[in-house]
């Protein structure tokens, strides 16, 4: 017998595969977007009652729970890896991210872990000049610039200090570069069923040490958030995936700063949070400057496209 919720997810996959391949990537970057807005909401609903390490290691089990019926149906051979040392690699610099980013949620206003998120594309640059060996000339060095600034704006270091909940959002955001640049490169031999499962894998031996030492049994209504923690975040990491094996990181990167006000909203409806001016201010001169650092890498790469095929002889 055909599961039921199967069948209603490869209709959606028969629908969306109709499209073209750029606003195919687009309609998956927004519901990427949607559903990590609402993973960030059922962290924290989650942390209120269990350990955060916890948390975190029950978002992966109950994914393998979520991602089983899904190999099953489309075949295992989705799923082999062709790049195991790549693999473990992101386990690593995910599974930090994933630490970083989830503590800071439960320390910070939604909001402003949101805001700080859009540093992702400047930390981009940056690995790619320091582990890359990139270079990068003074307009993308200026755009940087105005980047820390917006980071200055949120940060507000004059006002009490640097909170452990906003360094940890920075080093989540951070990793979380690392982690894009690794599934872009992955995207390019591996399937998204696998680079989606193995992610999950290979965090559960990870994430299971530190849960242990925390380990509460969680109450029901908790269960019903880690549920919905570990059914988005399997989404929305799956149309992620989907998002960047289409179409370039620079033409996807704009439309991330819907999550602001997706996230603002929701964190005033359900815990009363508004954000700060200066959270908004920062937001955008952040965002601004990673706009301009992704547009400015556009052409450059198809400059030197058209510069390589000049270089081939007729």
């Amino acid at each position: 017998m055909s599961w039921q919720p199967l069948l209603f997810f490869n209709k959606i996959n028969i629908f969306f595969r109709k499209l073209p391949s750029q606003n195919r990537a687009i309609a998956y970057t927004f519901i990427s977007i949607f559903f990590f807005t609402l993973m960030g909401i059922f962290i924290r609903k989650s942390s209120e009652s269990i350990h955060i390490m916890e948390v975190i290691f029950l978002r992966n089990l109950l994914a393998c729970f979520i991602i089983i019926p899904i190999m099953c149906s489309s075949g295992l051979i989705s799923f082999k890896m062709n790049n195991p040392k790549l693999f473990i690699w992101r386990a690593i610099f995910g599974s930090i991210g994933m630490f970083a980013g989830f503590i800071s949620i439960t320390l910070i206003p939604l909001a402003q872990a949101t805001a700080i998120s859009f540093t992702t594309p400047i930390f981009i640059t940056i690995a790619a000049v320091v582990l890359l060996g990139e270079v990068i000339k003074i307009r993308r060095v200026a755009a940087i610039l105005i980047g820390f600034i917006g980071m200055l704006v949120i940060v507000q270091p004059h006002a009490g200090g640097i909170s452990l909940g906003i360094i940890l959002s920075f080093i989540g955001a951070f990793f979380h570069s690392i982690n894009i640049l690794i599934v872009k490169k992955l995207t390019a031999t591996e399937s998204a069923n696998a680079i989606v499962a193995w992610m999950v894998i290979m965090l559960i031996p990870i994430t299971i040490v530190p849960a242990i030492l925390v380990w509460e049994w969680p109450s029901a209504l908790t269960w019903l958030y880690l549920w919905g923690l570990a059914f988005c975040g399997t989404l929305g990491h799956s149309f992620f995936t989907r998002a960047y094996s289409l179409a370039e990181i620079t033409s996807l990167q704009p439309l991330e700063f819907i999550k602001l006000p997706m996230v603002a909203f929701l964190a005033w409806v359900i815990f009363s949070e508004l954000p700060g001016y200066w959270t908004w201010v920062g937001g955008i001169i952040i965002f601004s400057s990673t706009v301009y650092i992704t547009r400015r890498e556009a052409k450059i790469n198809k400059s030197k496209i058209v510069n390589s095929e000049l270089l081939v002889p007729k």
